[in-house]
């Protein structure tokens, strides 16, 4: 697929910005766990921290397409902050956006997409992670307030979010679709507490939180959309989500690629540089091609979105082909190091652990399938 002149602008925007503000800081991040405020400040300067959202609520409000391909160039030089931007423009801001009152925009979406305030996305809990409709958070109804209990987990930037999109049970029948409702909370109000930040794998300075609602109240006018609207907003935003989870696999595979390809022009062995062994040169091939592949796949994907069309099992082949492509790419980039791979001092070591979460968080693989298949049924 040819980018259009516009397309290839913007991708050359954020990437001449990550080369400035994220790539000579990423190992360092990681290394001591930085939570990267500056980046996000000077992205937001740009306006990459509201991309999907129109002008007239603060956003730079360019296509699907630009999105995914901001996102790609942000995970080439920082898998963890892609993943900050990737929530924040997606499912922390479109159900405001989709559902959301003019006074709703007003006060919360237009800081979000300025960049002025960050947003998080508060779906899963403990007992409740692919199976989304049986949440135990509830809020009931005081009046012109609600009042929030429960736990919820791997919440993206929870600790440093200013607004959550929360989603709990509005009755006592629990486990029902229809009786979850959506909430838009300040971080800042009494009884939102950050429990625990979570020790992962990868992506280092990207946090992840369980955060706890104890007796959190908050106006009846924060309830997003209509009451057992929840699950539905939930799922409308997951598309966009996805696509954005598969351009963030995409940009860690391609830098995995481009430092592979390098290192195979430097390194002999055998008296020949590296990609004139065919085992080498092959394994390069398979993995230009799985990538290419990848990226083709999401942007029919992203180009059905901007069509106004149904994308909801090309979203899902995207992000289930490129997420599980990565972390081959990933893992075969590192066989090409040899032992170096394996070795902090080199960014492999980072990008083969920040990869491995995009084949599990917005829908596990297993989930892409299931809906794949489903859709194919359906059709």
């Amino acid at each position: 697929m040819l980018l259009t002149e516009e397309h290839l602008l913007i991708q050359e925007s954020v990437r001449t910005l990550a080369d400035k503000v994220i790539r000579p800081y990423a190992q360092t991040w990681a290394q001591e766990k930085i939570f990267p405020k500056a980046a996000l400040e000077a992205l937001a300067s740009a306006g990459f921290m509201g991309m999907l959202v129109p002008e007239e609520w603060g956003g730079s409000n360019v296509d699907c397409l630009a999105y995914v391909l901001a996102i790609i160039e942000l995970a080439k030089a920082d898998g963890a902050i892609s993943t900050i931007v990737s929530v924040h423009n997606s499912i922390a801001m479109l159900p405001i956006l989709k559902f959301g009152t003019t006074m709703q925009k007003e006060l919360f979406l237009t800081p979000l997409a300025r960049g002025q305030q960050l947003g998080a996305f508060c779906l899963t809990e403990p007992q409740a992670g692919s199976d989304a409709a049986h949440l135990e958070t509830k809020a009931v109804q005081h009046g012109d307030a609600y009042v929030l209990n429960g736990v919820k987990q791997f919440v993206t930037s929870g600790q440093h979010a200013d607004i959550a999109i929360v989603f709990a049970q509005t009755t006592a029948h629990q486990g029902e679709k229809q009786n979850i409702t959506a909430f838009i909370v300040p971080t800042h109000t009494p009884g939102f507490h950050v429990s625990k930040i979570e020790q992962k794998m990868g992506q280092q300075a990207s946090e992840i939180a369980q955060i706890v609602f104890e007796d959190l109240r908050i106006p009846a006018s924060y309830q997003l959309g209509h009451p057992g609207e929840g699950y539905k907003i939930a799922l409308s935003n997951l598309e966009c989500g996805r696509l954005g989870i598969a351009a963030q696999a995409i940009g860690m595979a391609e830098e995995a690629l481009r430092l592979s390809i390098q290192y195979a022009q430097e390194r002999k062995t055998f008296g020949k540089f590296l990609f004139e062994h065919q085992a080498i040169s092959f394994k390069l091939a398979d993995m230009a091609t799985e990538l290419e592949a990848a990226k083709q796949l999401l942007y029919h994907a992203a180009q059905l979105h901007d069509a106004n069309q149904s994308c909801i099992k090309e979203a899902s082949m995207a992000k289930l082909f490129a997420t599980e492509a990565a972390e081959k790419i990933c893992r075969h980039a590192i066989q090409i190091y040899g032992g170096y791979g394996y070795l902090q001092d080199f960014p492999l070591e980072r990008i083969y652990r920040d990869v491995r979460v995009t084949s599990i968080y917005e829908g596990t693989s297993d989930i892409q399938r299931l809906i794949i298949g489903r859709e194919l049924i359906r059709h």
